[in-house]
């Protein structure tokens, strides 16, 4: 490589710096919603054992929150096929006895994979964040090969609610005649995606190897975590996030102690998890670390839900898992020479949750 220089670390104020809102009610009130109605139909029929599945369908809402009406409904098609292909792959490697560790390379690849279709599609939040977590908390809960397609089904059902929803507006005239300014770089400005490819396929591998070694609970926490942490549009920025990831989900574990130990039904843990995804997408823009308090309580929530396993080892996980990811992220992000980073772009404000 021609240098092997390396970024200057951010300054304090970068990590308090706060975005604009930038309309980021109505981002938040679509992202509400697409959790609320697939969850709701399960508790109504009795198949909240199926909301992991769907609550990653849902997250098909998150992509596009700056877009048009038609380029939102375009990139949120290609990111629900991922999504859903990655629920139907995690659900299938579920089935595999020796899932703990199948699951380590399939999420290396599905990574950088992610991270190209991203490139192409110009997602928004860009990345693999979101794949990689729909495609391993799914094989981390164990279950037949009989719940594969079901899988499928309801994750597809949720992602085409989170879509119709994106696209709802256009019966408002005065809404179609709007024009937004794209806050994602010009594909000319953009450099080739191999080198994010590689970063984020390593660090999601040595993420997951870790704590799998060391026989921690939950390894996907660490996976995303490292994805996170790597998710800024250059090194200083990845840092930003770095910081960002480790201090909200310290915090934010503190107010998840208090919602898990609450002795809420489960109609109502339903609704705290609605009204935490609209909180969630009303601070991501701003700044990540607020956002991940309320993400904290969101994530092992939505986990309680589909597969309870009891508070305090979620609690555990997350906060020691989240720490190692993290530090996966930093160490790829500083040890990769500028000549592989991304050049600087706009500042996004949803990159990754």
């Amino acid at each position: 490589m021609s240098s092997t220089r390396f970024a200057p670390l951010p300054a304090p104020r970068q990590f308090l710096a706060l975005g604009p809102h930038a309309g980021a009610h109505r981002v938040a009130l679509r992202a509400g919603l697409s959790v609320a109605l697939p969850l709701l139909a399960l508790y109504a029929t009795g198949h909240l054992e199926l909301s992991l599945f769907a609550t990653f369908g849902a997250f098909t809402a998150l992509y596009g929150r700056a877009s048009d009406h038609q380029p939102r409904a375009l990139m949120q098609l290609s990111a629900a096929a991922v999504l859903v292909a990655c629920v139907t792959i995690g659900t299938a490697v579920a089935v595999s006895p020796a899932r703990d560790w199948l699951i380590l390379p399939v999420a290396a690849i599905v990574a950088a994979a992610a991270v190209a279709i991203s490139d192409v599609a110009r997602w928004h939040p860009p990345g693999a964040l979101f794949p990689v977590f729909a495609l391993t908390a799914c094989a981390a809960v164990p279950g037949g090969a009989e719940r594969i397609p079901l899988a499928a089904a309801v994750a597809a059902a949720s992602a085409l609610i989170a879509v119709a929803i994106g696209v709802a507006g256009l019966a408002r005239p005065a809404l179609r005649r709007r024009v937004r300014t794209p806050l994602t770089p010009t594909r000319a400005a953009r450099a080739h995606p191999l080198p994010d490819m590689l970063r984020c396929a390593t660090a999601t591998l040595l993420a997951g190897l870790i704590p799998t070694l060391l026989g921690l609970g939950h390894p996907y926490w660490a996976m995303v975590g490292a994805l996170a942490a790597l998710s800024g549009s250059d090194a200083t920025a990845r840092l930003v996030r770095a910081g960002h990831r480790a201090a909200g989900t310290l915090l934010g574990l503190a107010l998840a102690a208090v919602v898990l130990a609450l002795p809420l039904p489960t109609l109502a843990t339903i609704l705290v998890v609605v009204a935490l995804q609209y909180v969630a997408e009303l601070l991501v823009g701003r700044n990540y670390a607020l956002a991940l308090v309320v993400v904290t309580p969101l994530a092992l929530l939505m986990v309680e839900l589909a597969h309870p396993v009891g508070s305090a080892t979620l609690l555990h996980d997350r906060g020691v898992e989240t720490l190692l990811g993290v530090a996966v992220g930093v160490a790829v992000t500083l040890l990769s020479p500028l000549s592989d980073r991304r050049p600087s772009a706009p500042p996004s404000p949803a990159r990754s949750l």
